[in-house]
């Protein structure tokens, strides 16, 4: 396929805000794909390669002096090509190598190819093509029924592959598609509610565990055979030795853990949530010494147990985790839920998760099972400016202009972000010395007052609540905002919605 019939497609998606017409465009583009180009056609779709780091920034791909070519010349297929040579450049001299690499690839494109290519390596395409539209188009171009597409991407993890098989291989192939030790699933997500109470309102008896503010693993043992893996499927198994130390040990052959990680202090409290990241951004093993708390189990000995109530895959994470369970109760009295969150506080967490003690494993989903309880609302959202600061903060970009996803493209484009309010609290002379350092490298446009940034830096923000308001496009503003700080872990698509805070607001 040559990459103008993708960009062509883009363009169309991008200029549409029907779900239908995507998923209509879209399928027609995956139907007409090689098999062979799908996973990387995917990868170009979603502005994630499937190269992974590429090693390359926004300054170094629009600071380059190139004449395009004036016909297309380029296949899909010839961009993935010069992507896993630009993945695998590194050492002495790969800067310039890389540079070498991209003058190339944009002199054997055209203007619009390379401008596609471009907002694809950085992460930023705005056609609302976002996972679930494409998995809609997969459905479409494979006569497949969409649950069934859909449960095969949650268990590969994996859009391309899921493409592949359902668009070349058999019905039952695309449904035997299941949990592999080894391959990471996407992970079960929670909803959030004010109160414990509020919480077991919705799932009924349910498991009430402590809430960590650490870093979401899944773990994978085959033998001795230890895979480490974060909420974004990344590997950190060789940054985490002391997890697979663990792991080994367990009593168990085969297992799929799901949990989460952090390190502690002399006393046994729990570090800051940016200590516990730096390990994992590590190519060795530092000082912080990092240990697991597991609350699920997905896989053991041959037995998957993603199908099986909370209630059967609590029996098996006793036996064979023991220790090293997340500490929590099953409960539907209130009062004891509430006492559990107490304790979670005083011992220094975040708060409970509730979680429907009769409910499956739903990979990848966000529903009413797994309720989450902070004492103090928090919420992911996107950095969409900042504003140059005044006084003490003078020269120093201060006042954060925060946007939450739009999903329905209720303000504007599909996947989107609209803005919810502003904040400077909670912003240390450290954080303000970073983002005035960093937030150029994210630049759209600027004023003399604000720089504007691409919504590509997700920041973790603490209210007390939301009230309406017609100051903001979303029609509500933040109540106390505060940077908790910012979340390396999270991608822009891992927002909370407008939705989500939206349901806040009383009456």
């Amino acid at each position: 396929m040559m990459l103008a019939e993708l960009v062509t497609t883009a363009d169309r998606v991008g200029a549409t805000s029907s779900r239908l017409d995507k998923t209509d465009a879209l399928a027609e583009l995956l139907a007409r794909a090689d098999p062979s180009e799908l996973p990387a056609l995917m990868g170009l779709l979603l502005a994630s390669p499937r190269q992974g780091r590429l090693g390359v920034g926004w300054r170094g791909l629009t600071a380059l002096d190139i004449t395009h070519a004036d016909d297309p010349l380029l296949s899909v297929g010839d961009v993935d090509a010069v992507l896993d040579v630009l993945a695998a450049t590194s050492g002495s001299g790969s800067a310039a190598a890389r540079t070498g690499i991209l003058v190339d690839l944009a002199a054997r494109a055209t203007a619009s190819e390379w401008d596609f290519l471009v907002r694809a390596m950085l992460g930023e395409l705005r056609t609302g093509a976002l996972s679930g539209v494409l998995l809609d188009a997969i459905a479409r171009a494979s006569d497949r029924p969409a649950a069934v597409v859909r449960r095969a991407a949650m268990l590969s993890g994996d859009l391309g592959e899921t493409a592949r098989i359902a668009l070349t291989g058999t019905a039952e192939d695309l449904e035997s598609v299941g949990l592999q030790v080894g391959r990471p699933v996407l992970p079960m997500l929670a909803a959030t509610a004010a109160t414990t109470t509020a919480a077991l309102e919705i799932t009924g008896e349910a498991s009430v565990e402590y809430k960590l503010d650490g870093a979401r693993i899944q773990v994978h043992r085959q033998g001795d055979d230890v895979g480490v893996y974060t909420r974004s499927l990344a590997d950190i198994t060789h940054r985490v030795p002391e997890l697979v130390e663990v792991v080994r040990a367990l009593p168990v052959n085969d297992v799929i853990l799901d949990g989460e990680t952090l390190s502690l202090d002399e006393d046994g409290g729990p570090r800051p949530f940016q200590e516990t990241m730096s390990r994992f951004g590590a190519e060795v093993s530092r000082d912080l010494v990092l240990r697991p708390w597991f609350f699920d189990v997905l896989h053991v000995d041959g037995r998957d147990l993603l199908d099986e109530p909370l209630s059967v895959r609590l029996a098996e994470l006793e036996r064979v985790a023991g220790d090293w369970r997340m500490p929590g109760l099953v409960t539907a009295d209130p009062e004891a839920a509430e006492r559990l969150s107490r304790d979670a506080l005083a011992a220094g967490h975040e708060g409970v998760v509730v979680k429907a003690i009769d409910a499956p494993y739903a990979a990848g989903r966000r529903g009413k099972s797994w309720v989450k309880v902070k004492p103090v609302l928090t919420f992911d959202l996107v950095v969409l400016g900042a504003e140059w600061g005044s006084g003490r903060r003078r020269g120093w970009l201060s006042n954060l202009h925060l946007g939450a996803r739009d999903p329905e493209g209720e303000f504007g484009d599909p996947g989107g972000f609209v803005m919810v309010g502003k904040t400077f609290k909670g912003l240390t002379d450290e954080l303000l010395k970073w983002q005035t350092e960093h937030f150029p490298e994210h630049e759209s446009h600027r004023t003399a007052s604000t720089v504007f940034l691409r919504p590509e830096i997700v920041v973790e923000i603490a209210i007390d609540g939301v009230q309406r308001s017609p100051r903001y496009p979303g029609g509500l503003a933040l109540r106390f905002a505060r940077v908790k700080g910012y979340r390396d872990d999270k991608s822009p698509g891992e927002a909370d919605t407008i939705q989500a805070l939206r349901a806040l607001l009383r009456g």
